[in-house]
């Protein structure tokens, strides 16, 4: 197989897993991609600020501004002053429940596209995503933007994080 079809195929799957996916978590979080994805990162690291939240979810600003706003407005939310002009985010109730939900329906469908390989085939596409993953890290430089919808506690689970691994690495640890 030449490196030309084989890019070919990832794009075309990489393509039809955003399009199985992400509206399962749009549809169960009730928010769109990136509010879905900045409630799952506020619940790695809540308190951030607005500008530490927008760079994570490579948003200015002030788009992530008004999405904390609109998030706030459905009660997923809470800001808090901080020193200065800054402005900590912290998820409500709500948003916790609605950041399970969501994650919950990502894993149910990427499981489900999972179902059509074998233990052994699992088993052997790990290692070589976790390669894949690795190399986008180097590329994107930044592992929150990454793992931006990634359900954490999955991928720690008896394994180091690929992206995280990565990360470590390059800064030396």
């Amino acid at each position: 197989m030449h490196d030309e079809r084989l890019a070919n195929l990832l794009g075309a799957m990489a393509l039809a897993i955003h399009d199985v996916m992400l509206p399962a978590v749009v549809d169960s979080s009730g928010v769109g991609v990136s509010a879905s994805a900045a409630l799952v990162v506020l619940g790695a690291h809540p308190g951030l600020s607005v500008s530490e939240l927008g760079r994570r979810l490579g948003l200015s600003q002030p788009a992530a501004a008004r999405m904390v706003d609109s998030l706030q407005e459905q009660g997923l939310v809470t800001r808090r002053k901080g020193t200065g002009r800054v402005v900590h985010v912290g998820s409500t109730r709500r948003g916790r429940e609605a950041t399970r939900r969501l994650l919950a329906a990502r894993s149910a469908q990427l499981v489900d596209v999972l179902g059509s390989l074998t233990a052994r085939q699992k088993q052997q596409l790990e290692p070589l995503l976790g390669t894949l993953l690795t190399a986008l890290y180097r590329q994107i430089g930044d592992a929150e933007r990454v793992c931006r919808l990634c359900h954490r506690s999955c991928c720690v689970q008896d394994a180091l994080c690929p992206v995280g691994q990565a990360e470590r690495s390059l800064a030396g640890g």
